[in-house]
Parts: structure tokens; C-alpha cells; sequence
């Protein structure tokens, strides 16, 4: 079962169209719908599926718990039909909970998952079990975007880690709305998985994909959504916060300029996601500014 995005939720606004900046249509600032930190920390854990959407207030935080216990007792053995062991998938899960959004190696998450007696999988296994939550779309990670911008060695083409939903996430590690509050950078990485979960399925829409660049110099942006034709639009994630949007501001502007360069690609447009606020703006340097609750594809 596929999570919602929030557009298809009815919880988005849809005033800014991503499928309208790919055409080049002018931006318009748009009306989001109102959300506090508080309101889409709620979103987060909730998730985007369907039974929660429908169940509503704290009944549907409950849906995520649910389907990571399906996902560790049975789903994930159901897939091939191979057995495997519910307390090493639920070790696992935790462990890509911590490293959501990061480009962790398969060694680093079987070291995290190694108990107190030092015992724990070798590292064919835990790629076996990756394999296996693939397949049942638990995990969703984000492959490198390289445009031939400089050499290929250049480029880090390690992917980031993602659930399909951040509710995933949340659940795995036993947190609701209130955790998140009371740790920013935490709420941070999940509210990314949430923003990459809307754009895959706007970018699907429009016969697009949406990968991660990060290179030897530390330049990253979170999301490049990339159209068949060749053209671009960059993507940064912040939860919202002057310093934060100007921060965003500065990568975006540094990486269009390097594809400008290079004219491997065209960038159409720039935009930093937000997790709260009443209204999509465009910034004097070009870049917008939009709530995650006023996208749509």
C-alpha cells in the first residue's frame, strides 16, 4: 500500500504546481494551508496512509505502529518466502530510523544494529533484509544525481536513506509529535522523508524522477527533481526559519550556478520546502519559498 502525498490527502492548498514551473509559467504567490511546527510534526508521524488519513486525531497515529509490526512479523518474510528474524528486521528498522536522510553504509547500519554481547549480522545479510523491505516499498532510498557537471569521480553516488513514509520512521523508534518538538534536528530528518515522499509522487506525475547531489567538496542539495527533456528544479528542505531559508538560499544558488556552467542541465526553478507557514513568496535572488501544504504536481 502506497502512502498519500498531502495533496492527495486534501491536506495541501496546491497553489504552487511544480508541473506549472517545469513549463515555465510564472510563479504566483500562493495561500497554504496554516500549520504550526506542532500541526505537521503530527503529519510526520501520522504518515500518509490511507486508514490513518480517514481515522483522524490520535487513533491515526496508531496506523504506523500497526503496519511496523505487519512489516516485522510477517511482511517482510511473506515477500520470497524466506524466514527471517522479526527481532533483526525491527533492529534494522531502528537503525535506518537513525540515519534518515544521511548516506550511510551497509557497514555502519549493521554495526548499529550489533546488541550488547557484540553478536549481530555480517553485512550480506543486512543487505538481504534491505532488499526485502524494497521490494515491499518500506524503504525508498534516493540514488545520486550525477549530470556530467564535472568529472564522474567528482560526484558522491552513495544514495540516501529514506523510508517511503516518515511515519516509518517515526514508529520504529517509538516516537510521536511531542519527541519531535523536543528534538529539531530529529523532527529535521523525518520532515525530510515526508517532503521526499510528496515529491516522488508529484515527479511521477509528471514522468519524473527525484535523486540527491553531493559532492567531494560538501555541496549537497536534498532533492533534484529531473524531467525527461533535460530540465531541473532544485529542492532544499528546512523547517522553516530566516537563517535556515537563507542557508538553503546559498546552496541552491552555488549548485544552479555550477549547472549553468556546465550546461549539462537546465534548472527551470529553485525552491525551499518549508514545514510551516500561510503562504508561497518568491525571494529577490529568484528562489521560492513554499509551505509543504501549498504543493502540488
Amino acid at each position: 500500500m502506497r502512502p498519500m502525498s498531502l495533496w492527495e490527502s486534501e491536506e495541501s492548498s496546491g497553489t504552487v504546481s511544480l508541473g506549472a514551473l517545469f513549463k515555465g509559467l510564472p510563479f504566483k504567490p500562493g495561500k497554504a494551508i496554516d500549520r504550526s511546527l506542532k500541526d505537521t510534526a503530527y503529519l510526520v508521524c501520522r504518515g500518509g496512509w490511507p486508514q490513518a488519513v480517514l481515522r483522524g486525531g490520535e487513533l491515526a497515529l496508531d496506523r504506523a505502529f500497526e503496519y511496523v509490526d505487519a512489516v516485522v512479523n510477517s511482511d517482510i518474510s511473506r515477500v520470497d518466502g524466506v524466514s527471517r528474524d522479526p527481532r533483526r528486521v525491527r533492529l534494522l528498522l531502528r537503525s535506518y530510523a537513525r540515519q534518515q536522510g544521511t548516506q550511510s553504509t551497509i557497514v555502519n547500519i549493521r554495526k548499529d544494529m550489533t546488541i550488547g554481547d557484540g553478536h549481530g549480522p555480517d553485512d550480506d545479510t543486512v543487505s538481504s533484509y534491505l532488499n526485502a523491505l524494497r521490494k515491499i516499498f518500506v524503504i525508498e532510498d534516493s540514488e545520486a544525481w550525477c549530470p556530467a557537471l564535472r568529472s564522474r569521480a567528482a560526484i558522491r553516488m552513495s544514495p540516501t536513506r529514506y523510508f517511503s513514509d516518515p511515519s516509518i520512521a517515526t514508529a520504529a523508534l517509538g516516537l510521536g509529535p511531542e519527541d519531535l518538538m523536543n528534538d529539531i534536528r530529529t523532527y529535521g530528518l523525518f520532515f525530510e522523508t515526508m517532503v521526499m515522499r510528496d515529491l516522488r509522487v508529484y515527479a511521477d506525475a509528471l514522468n519524473g524522477s527525484v535523486s540527491h547531489y553531493l559532492d567531494r567538496n560538501g555541496l549537497e542539495c536534498d532533492a533534484v527533481v529531473h524531467l525527461r527533456n533535460g530540465t531541473s528544479g532544485l529542492v532544499e528542505v528546512k523547517l522553516g526559519g530566516e537563517s535556515l531559508i537563507d542557508e538553503g538560499a546559498k546552496t541552491l544558488n552555488e549548485l544552479s550556478g555550477i549547472i549553468d556552467t556546465s550546461r549539462q542541465s537546465e534548472v527551470v526553478f529553485k525552491m525551499i520546502v518549508t514545514a510551516s507557514g500561510d503562504f508561497a513568496y518568491q525571494r529577490k535572488d529568484g528562489i521560492i519559498v513554499c509551505p509543504i501544504s501549498a504543493l502540488k504536481p
